[in-house]
């Protein structure tokens, strides 16, 4: 008798199976005319704006999603439906404590992202173009993680689906930069901030679109474009609103939910940019908190990853794992800062803050100014001291001029043939259309630029002497730190070395979102996330895309 009820529970299994499988059609990405579309983007007022295609030429997604195909088969509409509220716009202790309550698993937030990327990149008129690769093992990551969970994860990246912006080096994945000339870097040792998310048993699902060599290619063409992965765009306003640069498919991915958190990488305003754009929080580093030991550069001087979440907490999660010295990397520090330890108190009352005076015709800005006043913070009305930027793009160059070939020598796929800027330039002229359709000023430019190195040290020093000019009101009036618009002042961080942080803070008449950035003095994270957490407990702002609930 129980070995007949045992064969009709399979029996009744296999059936409900074949249901399960019959019930949802399978999800195939097909290309469509997108002609219309393009013609419509040529009346858009801002020329950058004006693209010539969207989706990826190179890029066939139905194989990226291949070997999830199984698996996917069998999570259905309904799963993903009762996941929603568990996953949405939470942050990491409490996804971790849904995890310890067994309410959710590793195995299904994982499913439930797959599943989310999957359901929108496939729909024509909601697709992002922000996915280039997913890591094929991320399953079976995440059943392991299931089998060996940690007694105390709540603040912990440990088992938390994470995506990497495609210019950081993974070995599971092709590292392209968004460049057809690395389409083939695929034997690569994973990047030192990559084996410290490995290390404390973060997932690694993927890895997003960018602006082509971190928008250091070509001149006055499409944020987020790539010809690997096409035109990323922003899901607040698809061809309407900017995704910024050149992190876009970090922040896109993060805006729209699907994964808990992305790294970006920075030289000038990339990871503040696209974070302002796409209403998520982005932290831009001081330059060796985080090594950048495998990442494809364009500048050693300027060049750092960030982390870019959709809340302060999760952020302060992921820089203390992304943080450690690496002696590989000339400017790595050894910190050892504790980001989140204890959590955060929120308190704004007696922060000295910077105000820029010329910032307060923006009525968001001058709004936020006030709650800030109210809330008890000290706010100081600065003017910066009018100083230049001169040489900036005579230090990337000649630093990209350098840095590129060391990275294709040491830390490339042996196979890839390029070895400079100059032989990317002849590999593009092959088929320009496909390559290179907005031109590749910036590469051209870089051989053009006949800098010596020792031209160069005096254009640095004098960049970081006028950084640290313009930002001088941070010593002189004793402030934690001084409050700037989206990237409006990243160059000038950038070239004195000071860390950047930006946190929703609204969202214009045309809904495009716009943010407050936090900049501090060197080493100043701590103190930037703990006014930026008691700045987003004090406004919650940020909202979802309305077409990505």
């Amino acid at each position: 008798m129980k070995k007949l009820l045992y064969f009709t529970f399979l029996i009744l299994l296999f059936i409900g199976c074949q249901k399960t499988k019959s019930q949802q059609d399978a999800v195939v990405f097909k290309k469509y005319s997108e002609s219309s579309a393009i013609q419509k983007q040529q009346d858009h007022e801002n020329k950058r704006m004006q693209f010539k295609l969207f989706q990826s030429k190179y890029l066939d997604m139905n194989t990226v999603f291949k070997p999830f195909e199984n698996d996917l088969e069998y999570f259905l509409e309904e799963h993903y439906t009762a996941l929603k509220p568990l996953i949405l716009e939470q942050d990491i202790p409490t996804l971790q404590k849904h995890i310890k309550t067994g309410r959710l698993s590793y195995e299904k937030l994982t499913l439930f992202y797959l599943y989310r990327i999957q359901k929108f990149e496939s729909d024509s008129s909601k697709s992002l173009n922000s996915i280039i690769s997913l890591n094929p093992n991320v399953l079976k990551e995440a059943r392991a993680r299931d089998k060996n969970k940690k007694e105390n994860a709540e603040y912990a990246i440990y088992g938390m689906p994470i995506l990497l912006k495609d210019n950081i080096n993974t070995k599971d994945m092709p590292t392209t930069a968004g460049a057809i000339a690395l389409a083939e870097n695929k034997n690569t040792a994973d990047a030192f901030i990559v084996e410290k998310l490995r290390e404390k048993g973060a997932l690694i699902l993927g890895k997003v679109n960018l602006s082509e060599w971190a928008y250091f290619f070509c001149s006055g063409c499409p944020l987020g474009y790539s010809a690997i992965g096409g035109q990323t765009l922003n899901p607040y306003g698809r061809g309407i609103f900017e995704t910024g640069g050149s992190s876009a498919g970090s922040a896109v991915t993060i805006a729209a939910n699907f994964a808990v958190a992305a790294v970006g990488t920075e030289t000038s305003g990339s990871i503040t940019s696209p974070a302002s754009l796409n209403s998520v929080v982005g932290l831009k580093p001081t330059i060796g908190v985080l090594s950048r030991t495998g990442i494809v550069p364009i500048s050693s001087t300027l060049d750092t990853p960030g982390p870019m979440t959709k809340n302060v907490i999760d952020n302060a999660i992921f820089l203390n794992v992304l943080s450690g010295y690496d002696k590989n990397d000339f400017a790595s520090k050894n910190i050892g800062e504790n980001y989140f330890q204890s959590g955060f108190k929120q308190k704004l009352k007696g922060r000295r803050l910077g105000v820029i005076k010329s910032l307060l015709t923006d009525s968001i800005y001058s709004a936020t100014v006030g709650k800030l006043r109210r809330a008890g913070a000290e706010l100081i009305e600065i003017t910066p001291p009018e100083v230049g930027l001169n040489g900036f793009l005579t230090l990337l160059n000649i630093d990209m001029k350098n840095d590129l070939p060391k990275y294709l020598a040491a830390d490339a796929d042996e196979q890839i043939a390029v070895t400079s800027v100059k032989d990317v330039i002849a590999f593009n002229l092959k088929d320009s259309l496909l390559r290179a359709p907005y031109g590749q000023q910036l590469f051209e430019g870089i051989v053009e630029d006949t800098t010596t190195l020792a031209k160069l040290e005096i254009i640095k020093t004098n960049l970081t002497n006028s950084g640290r000019k313009y930002f001088q009101a941070l010593k002189n009036d004793n402030l934690e730190a001084i409050l700037s618009i989206n990237n409006y002042h990243s160059g000038f961080a950038a070239v004195a070395n000071h860390p950047t942080l930006t946190v929703p803070m609204g969202y214009k008449n045309s809904g495009e979102p716009i943010s407050l950035t936090f900049i501090g003095t060197p080493l100043s994270e701590r103190i930037l996330l703990e006014i930026g957490y008691a700045f987003e407990q004090l406004t919650k702002v940020r909202k979802m895309p309305k077409n990505y609930q």
